[in-house]
């Protein structure tokens, strides 16, 4: 697909439009041009908004009144796109053109700026989100304020990375080593990562920060052993000062790393969250997409960490894996619902450009889309009855069915650090490889982040470690900027 662009700098909106109706395909994107091919979205800017678009014998050009401010125009290009889109392929996206990974952020400015009753409005009647997403984005942000109002100026998160896995899933695109081929690197990393977290501690102490929760993910940080583990949390709770912190999560992730000695280290550490991820219950579909561990070792894991006195467990599901279907998806859930977990995480399957799934061949279709988005409504209808609330929400590009991601929970058994995380509320020091702290301004009344970041790979991390505790100042420099 062409997007070609006349006069006007919004192309990167309407190139992400595009690609929501045409996710399989590479859009090319021409700023000067002296002919226009087909297939092609054409946008241009002048005394009126023109969009044209062209696909085998459908062509269509819609124009209207170009308005005052570029942002204005921007809106109006989006919506005259969406719509000869929609008119195309038959399709209404649930999220309508929104394109952002924080639906609900969105909405929270919106009625910071206007009031509740208009943000409602403008996200309909602007966006085209349909009325089922509105409502779970409204409802979503309920529940986020609470969490977000216990943030302080002072407050941070902590994020350790362990890039570490037993293989890897199809539809994963982290920067992770399995264990066949980085099983060397674990000890030196460990021991680096012990140093990186005490360095980190130190910059905390002197700047006078606030830990309000620490988060293990990965990877699979279970893939530590347990002498390992111990290890790394011990660093944690003797560096930093943990009588704030009001969570502290650790990502089982794959059933088959979980046992009664890694269990009782975390258990041992103050750990009070844990996520032991089985993504389906269907043995089949678990071998299509490389998890290599059954259905029955997460029942054991699960029954075993609840038997460690662990009752703060959250389970993670995907909606759209190859081969799963309706049925087998609702058996997965219900199966999950009788375990009665504090969480059940549900995502819906991003097609990620790096991950073998894609790399493979498999693409995005409608047929997918709507069998997701059946399984998501079928989630949100038993989670609401089952008492389950919508704490937190996300999205991402080249999602099945352009839908979502949502965090579910008892009340009171809400992650505030993936609440944090996602509405960007406080910093995030991250130690470990593929970490990106993120800085930011107290009060701040833009969205802006300062970054500093860890090598993405392992052997870097562990070649390169004087270099990256060297921009561990850039930390102190920003804070001394923000107070001084």
């Amino acid at each position: 697909m062409n997007l070609y662009v006349k006069n006007h700098t919004f192309w990167f909106e309407l190139e992400n439009l595009t690609r929501l109706f045409f996710p399989n395909e590479k859009i090319s994107v021409f700023k000067e041009f002296e002919s226009i091919d087909a297939p092609y979205v054409y946008s241009e800017l002048g005394n009126n908004i023109k969009i044209g678009f062209c696909v085998g014998e459908y062509q269509k050009e819609l124009t209207i009144e170009k308005a005052e401010s570029n942002e204005e125009n921007e809106m109006l290009a989006s919506q005259l796109l969406y719509k000869l889109l929609c008119d195309f392929t038959g399709i209404t996206q649930p999220w309508g053109m929104l394109t952002g990974v924080r639906p609900v952020k969105l909405f929270r400015k919106l009625s910071q700026k206007y009031g509740e009753s208009k943000a409602k409005q403008i996200l309909s009647e602007d966006y085209f989100v349909s009325d089922e997403k509105l409502r779970l984005a409204v409802t979503t942000e309920g529940y986020e304020k609470k969490i977000l109002d216990l943030s302080r100026p002072e407050s941070f998160s902590l994020y350790v990375g362990i890039p570490f896995c037993p293989s890897r899933c199809s539809y994963c695109s982290f920067v992770m080593a399995s264990i066949e081929k980085a099983e060397k690197l674990i000890e030196p990393y460990v021991n680096l990562l012990c140093e990186e977290i005490k360095a980190t501690a130190e910059v905390v102490s002197s700047l006078g920060l606030r830990l309000e929760t620490v988060y293990f993910g990965g990877g699979t940080p279970t893939t530590l052993n347990a002498n390992q583990l111990d290890k790394v949390l011990e660093t944690v709770n003797n560096s930093f000062d943990m009588t704030t912190c009001r969570e502290f999560t650790v990502e089982g992730g794959r059933p088959d790393t979980i046992d009664s000695e890694r269990l009782f280290a975390l258990k041992e550490n103050k750990v009070d969250r844990i996520s032991i991820n089985p993504q389906t219950t269907n043995n089949s579909v678990l071998n299509v997409i490389g998890r290599k561990h059954t259905a029955e070792q997460f029942f054991d894991a699960f029954e075993l960490a609840r038997k460690c006195g662990f009752n703060n467990i959250n389970t993670d599901l995907i909606a759209g894996l190859p081969t799963d279907t309706f049925d087998s998806f609702k058996a997965s859930l219900d199966s999950i619902r009788a375990l009665s977990p504090e969480c059940i995480t549900v995502h819906t399957l991003c097609m990620k450009r790096a991950s073998t799934l894609t790399t493979n061949g498999a693409v995005l279709d409608k047929e997918g889309a709507e069998q997701a988005r059946k399984m998501l409504e079928y989630n949100q209808n038993v989670l609401t009855f089952d008492g389950y609330i919508p704490y937190y929400m996300y999205r991402q590009s080249r999602m099945v069915g352009n839908l979502e991601n949502v965090g579910w929970s008892k009340r009171g058994f809400e992650s505030l650090y993936n609440v944090y995380v996602m509405d960007e509320t406080h910093t995030i020091l991250a130690c470990g490889s593929g970490g990106v702290t993120k800085l930011r301004r107290a009060n701040a009344e833009t969205d802006y982040l300062e970054r500093i970041f860890n090598f993405k790979y392992p052997y870097e991390y562990v070649n390169r470690f004087e270099e990256l505790i060297q921009r561990k100042k850039q930390i102190t420099e920003f804070y001394n900027k923000q107070y001084g």
